[in-house]
């Protein structure tokens, strides 16, 4: 099953709510880079076992396994992945704000769900991965654009107009964590909460022609500061970065 990357569009931070981060933002699923997952039988395991093409520590499909267990699975998981181990090809860079821990997540919890018929319907799916990660919910939707609020919970499709996106990464990691610190510390000063509001109706489009990249992503400033990244004017920070589209 493969496992999308997104683009954010815009990223705006409208307010704090505990150590988490509220926003707005518009996601779109970007279909051109995707990893891939699948279940495949293999001899006996005494433990869960993904087999993946990078060396992958504390990952996050093992983390969602985790989770499925102690919301009430555990039997049928443990049967199922006692002949099967999960593999794991990446193609979305890690560190690029192009959310692929997430939808790796999102994608097993499909999948599990189909393949060992867990018999979860797409809310409860969505809360499951709400509780994982803050834009796991979004890849469990399976909107292709969507307004997205709050800490990631709040999802509301978007009848977009997307023009063609070229999508390019440094050879650079960046840490979401840091990034987000890095603005509560420097740049909290103010929330542009009414641009937020206006851009939730405009098509991507729309928005990619009329604002500049400073105005529509709260996290640019930080990521700058944190590590060596230039964008040009026509160049659009996706999430924390290192990623960055333009419009081809």
């Amino acid at each position: 099953m493969r496992s999308y990357a997104k683009l954010n569009v815009f990223l705006k931070i409208t307010g704090f709510r505990g150590n988490y981060h509220e926003i707005s933002s518009r996601f779109i699923l970007f279909e051109n880079l995707f990893d891939e997952i699948e279940f495949v039988k293999t001899s006996e395991n005494d433990k869960f076992e993904i087999d993946a093409n990078i060396n992958i520590q504390d990952n996050i499909i093992k983390k969602t396994y985790e989770k499925l267990c102690l919301c009430g699975y555990k039997n049928k998981l443990d049967e199922f992945f006692k002949f099967h181990k999960v593999k794991l090809i990446k193609n979305i860079p890690m560190g690029s704000g192009l959310g692929g821990g997430s939808s790796n997540a999102a994608t097993f919890l499909r999948l599990a769900n189909k393949e060992i018929n867990l018999g979860i319907c797409d809310e409860s799916l969505m809360q499951i991965g709400s509780q994982i990660g803050a834009d796991v919910a979004f890849f469990i939707s399976g909107f292709k654009s969507a307004n997205v609020s709050g800490i990631g919970e709040n999802i509301k499709e978007f009848i977009d107009e997307i023009p063609n996106l070229e999508v390019f990464t440094p050879n650079l990691f960046c840490s979401t964590k840091d990034v987000y610190e890095k603005f509560r510390s420097d740049f909290s000063g103010k929330f542009d909460i009414n641009l937020a509001k206006n851009l939730e109706n405009l098509s991507s489009k729309k928005i990619l022609q009329i604002y500049k990249n400073t105005q529509l992503n709260d996290l640019l400033e930080p990521c700058k500061k944190l590590y060596s990244l230039s964008l040009k004017e026509n160049e659009f920070l996706s999430g924390s970065g290192s990623s960055y589209f333009l419009v081809s």
